[in-house]
């Protein structure tokens, strides 16, 4: 009695797809679409490129170019910077001494704007000492290293708390920066919600004679945290 299974037509047509056969199927859909395309392979490339490009600048990085002085010398009229709009994504959030892109609709106005995060929620922002220099939880903040040459840390007075989920931020060009510091009175009170931040910018790549990796200030890192502020 033969006892060998003999395979059904059921069982035949059950067989998997040989790869081969997928990786024609797989094949002829891009043959297909490259001759619906004007230009073809070209064109089908030239698009992919577009659609990464797409969801590049929608999730990752940004450029964005400086349409001001306020944030000189670091910064010039001009200068193209990349925004790591993932920065802030995954529970980590602004520090101080960051330099963001953030929207400034309702508070600075109907614009991105870019500067420097000086304090952040539950922050105790003064100035200024008896030096003249911006204070931040009581510790003096030696700006020196990236203020625009000849400028004060400010010329205007101010004593603010930073409210939790909020920003304080200024230019490091002073004398020509329309900050925080000028819409105190404005709603809002100068402060920058952290969900309006875009991003933190973290390259200079235009001009490349500008190319450099922007750092944070050391000089933020001594300043003491407040009420779980982070430093």
């Amino acid at each position: 009695m033969d006892t060998e299974a003999q395979p059904t037509e059921r069982d035949r047509s059950s067989s998997p797809v040989p790869a081969a056969v997928e990786g024609r199927s797989r094949f002829a859909l891009v043959t297909r679409i490259t001759d619906w395309l004007p230009g073809g392979q070209i064109s089908l490339i030239l698009l992919v490129c577009l659609v990464f490009l797409l969801l590049l600048n929608a999730f990752v990085v940004q450029p964005f170019q400086i349409p001001s002085g306020s944030m000189e010398n670091g910064l010039r009229i001009g200068d193209r910077v990349l925004v790591n709009k993932l920065a802030y994504r995954f529970g980590a959030e602004p520090r101080r001494g960051d330099v963001v892109v953030f929207d400034g609709t309702g508070y600075f106005g109907n614009a991105d704007y870019i500067k420097r995060v000086v304090g952040v929620g539950g922050d105790h922002v003064v100035c200024c000492d008896k030096e003249g220099r911006i204070e931040v939880n009581g510790r003096s903040v030696d700006e020196s290293t990236f203020l625009f040459p000849g400028d004060s840390p400010s010329t205007v007075p101010f004593k603010v708390v930073v409210p939790q989920g909020t920003l304080f931020v200024l230019g490091d060009h002073r004398s020509d920066s329309s900050d925080s510091r000028d819409h105190l009175g404005s709603p809002g009170g100068g402060m920058i919600p952290v969900s309006d931040v875009i991003g933190r910018a973290d390259w200079i790549v235009w001009p490349t004679a500008h190319w450099t990796r922007l750092q944070r200030p050391g000089a933020y890192a001594r300043v003491p945290a407040v009420d779980g502020a982070h430093g």
